[in-house]
């Protein structure tokens, strides 16, 4: 009998007992090709022997030491990497254990960076829609998917949320992709002008949506459009690539697509590559400044950040995915992974949208495609689509909830970008038997 509290109480899952690039073994000796990435964590597959040799060296120089008295050489490295290869305009590093962590500290620092200025009345935080931003409280409350955030609702603190850019749903019928991306970016300056621009201290954004939405990419000059609006009335830009940054949609930072910098950016989950739990809060200068010239002390801390193993790790995922030239393979890989999903299911009659950027994919499971109808929620289809993908071997990311946290459903692919073609091929017919299972 296990004493391990699961995901899901009443449906055990196998026991994963070794790793072989793109697959998962279980106890029984089964294969699965990690089709997400676990959580689109697994960029490197499951046996770089680069991140695991330099964990090994990593242990038996240091294994532990507190923020509190140290910093380490490993940690300090890993920072300068990132500000190497971030954003113009980024560059502190706050290092975590993974991105919930990293989207709290980015709030909380948000704030105190307000009244180190002098505007204590910034508080309000604007995010979207249908976005997800971890399940700590303050996370979970900037997050805009009802389904998540219901049964903690009277936990959480007063967040505001406009529309998501989601053009297969949104964009209106003679609208230009476009102008349907400024009129949505609009809705932030509405909000900011209802709410105060004094009294606004942050808008939140996944560049690419993940989870919620099933890859949902912007459309062109939306994210710039938001950065004007926030310059414009003062309020600070927290980006959320925990889940579309590190390489996945083709840049190492997602938001490099888009031609614009946030003041704030939150990564994680590639940044490890499953290898350690880690993330990272970064923050431009000026924040960083403010924070200095002020207390000099960020109110915030977590017991295991900085820790030296995880540091370890991600610099040497972080030295593959740049010197080593792997992310590099991400956009071409990614095509040839789309294109193939194009031929098999593009007119498949319920999958309505094909979507993403680079190793981030989404399929929009539709009941009619004309229309765009949904399925009923109660016929659970992610859960189904997800077991009988697993049932032949294949590991994917089906959620339900797509539109508005109850209706809709997507299957999310995030695969290693050590992909081959032959793994292409084995996503695909994989994903072939698992949706004629589903739909007979």
């Amino acid at each position: 009998m296990s004493h391990i509290f699961p995901r899901h109480t009443r449906k055990p899952p196998p026991v994963a007992v070794g790793g072989d690039g793109v697959f998962l073994i279980g106890r029984d000796g089964r294969r699965y090709l990690d089709g997400s990435g676990g959580a689109a964590v697994s960029c490197l597959g499951h046996s770089d022997a680069k991140v695991t040799q330099a964990l090994h060296a990593q242990l038996d120089q240091l294994a532990y030491a507190h923020t509190g008295f140290f910093t380490t050489n490993v940690a300090e490295a890993l920072a300068d990497k990132l500000i190497a290869h971030a954003p113009k305009g980024l560059d502190r590093v706050y290092l975590v254990s993974g991105g919930s962590e990293a989207m709290e500290s980015a709030l909380k620092l948000a704030r105190q960076y307000f009244l180190e200025i002098g505007q204590p009345n910034r508080r309000h935080i604007i995010a979207r829609r249908q976005s997800y931003h971890g399940n700590t409280l303050g996370a979970l409350a900037t997050g805009g998917n009802a389904w998540r955030r219901a049964q903690f609702d009277p936990m959480l603190i007063e967040t505001h949320h406009i529309a998501p850019c989601y053009a297969y749903r949104g964009q209106e019928e003679g609208e230009s992709a476009f102008d349907y991306g400024q009129r949505t970016a609009n809705e932030l300056e509405a909000k900011i002008q209802e709410l105060g621009a004094e009294n606004v201290m942050a808008f939140v954004a996944e560049p690419v949506v993940g989870a919620t939405s099933g890859a949902v990419p912007p459309v062109e000059g939306y994210f710039k459009r938001v950065r004007e609006i926030c310059d414009t009335h003062g309020v600070l830009l927290i980006l959320d690539e925990v889940m579309c940054g590190m390489g996945r949609t083709g840049t190492l930072f997602a938001c490099e697509q888009e031609g614009i910098a946030p003041d704030i950016c939150a990564i994680a989950k590639g940044l490890g590559a499953g290898y350690q739990p880690i993330g990272a809060m970064l923050c431009s200068a000026q924040i960083y400044a403010a924070i200095k010239g002020g207390s000099g002390f960020f109110q915030h801390g977590h017991t295991y950040m900085g820790h030296p193993m995880a540091a370890a790790g991600a610099l040497a995922v972080l030295e593959r995915l740049t010197d080593d030239g792997i992310a590099a393979r991400v956009n071409p890989v990614g095509s040839r992974l789309r294109s193939a999903l194009e031929a098999e299911f593009g007119q498949h009659p319920h999958i309505g949208d094909i979507r993403g950027r680079g190793l981030f994919l989404g399929l929009e499971l539709v009941e009619d495609r004309a229309t765009k109808a949904p399925f009923a929620p109660d016929l659970k289809l992610a859960e189904r689509v997800k077991s009988a993908a697993f049932e032949v071997g294949l590991a994917c990311y089906p959620m339900g909830g797509t539109i508005d946290g109850q209706r809709g459903a997507h299957i999310l692919l995030a695969p290693p970008f050590i992909i081959e073609d032959t793994h292409i091929d084995l996503i695909v017919e994989t994903l072939k038997v698992a949706l004629a299972k589903v739909f007979p």
